[in-house]
């Protein structure tokens, strides 16, 4: 099926080919057009697999999702847990994130809640929720997780935030800005914001694809006592994990989407890259090769 979707979305329809193209080189001015060529190939075949699986997430089981969607290590977000302290695990859209909403509540001992931007659709939006959470995820938009999080911390229950971080934002001038893949990028700050209130530990969480169907995903500690370090630290370092993660498999990022659409204020101040490892480039030695048949 998801072959077949490939074959309409970008030999028929050539879906957002103009936006993805655009994307690609800016963000990879230093290679030539067969390179981002080869990277747009594998990233429409992904983001077909992509649609295919979000279906299959609708109605499939926690056993099947598990088998699919596995959780390497663990144990460092339930250490957490047996200290009663909630998490913020921040990542993008890389690779599969619905797996991971949906999984997130039986998939750690913490209590799940995803948090995201809501559907403009209402009807459509109650569907996605009602088949996201039915396995004991909660699903909050950015407009109830102030409460969402007050009600949690006057109960003193251990939650597990899964916040996705790289959305383009609505507001320019509350945003952080920085160099990102080559481009001045506005960044939302939400989840940072909540842990320093909060002091709650942060964690970078990144997908790996092992085969057509098939995801690992890895948490490694970001920031333990978000309340001490200096404003924009974990955005700052939450970049950098994520410059690192797309350049080393470039095509599971959501390079159709108009990321860049923003342009920043002159007011809005552009700070430096975190660490030069963020500078963009790729390894072509992981690009991979869509001969599997999808497993889902």
């Amino acid at each position: 099926m998801s072959d077949i979707l490939f074959v309409i979305a970008y030999h028929l329809l050539h879906y957002r080919q103009r936006v993805t193209r655009m994307n690609l080189a800016k963000a990879y001015p230093q290679l030539d057009d067969s390179r981002r060529r080869q990277i747009e190939v594998a990233y429409y075949h992904h983001i077909c697999d992509l649609l295919v699986e979000g279906v299959y997430n609708l109605y499939a089981s926690p056993q099947s999702i598990m088998k699919r969607y596995r959780f390497v290590n663990r144990e460092v977000v339930n250490r957490y847990y047996e200290r009663g302290q909630s998490v913020v695990l921040m990542s993008a859209h890389y690779n599969n994130w619905e797996y991971m909403i949906t999984s997130l509540g039986y998939q750690v001992m913490h209590h799940g809640v995803g948090v995201g931007k809501p559907l403009q659709d209402k009807a459509l939006a109650n569907f996605i929720t009602r088949r996201r959470g039915r396995y004991g995820t909660e699903i909050v938009d950015q407009h109830t997780v102030r409460q969402t999080m007050e009600f949690y911390q006057q109960h003193r229950v251990p939650v597990a935030y899964m916040m996705l971080s790289d959305q383009s934002p609505n507001d320019v001038h509350k945003s952080y800005w920085t160099l990102f893949m080559n481009q001045e990028t506005p960044f939302i700050y939400g989840a940072e914001y909540f842990a320093r209130k909060y002091n709650m530990p942060v964690l970078y969480y990144e997908v790996t694809k092992v085969r057509r169907g098939r995801y690992e995903v890895r948490f490694t500690p970001l920031c333990e006592n978000p309340a001490e370090v200096p404003q924009y630290t974990i955005t700052s370092r939450y970049i950098s994990m994520l410059a690192d993660t797309i350049n080393r498999q470039p095509e599971y990022w959501l390079w159709s989407h108009r990321r860049w659409k923003r342009i920043r204020p002159h007011d809005m101040p552009l700070m430096p890259p975190a660490h030069p490892s963020a500078t963009p480039g790729t390894n072509h030695d992981s690009l991979r090769q869509h001969d599997t048949p999808m497993t889902s």
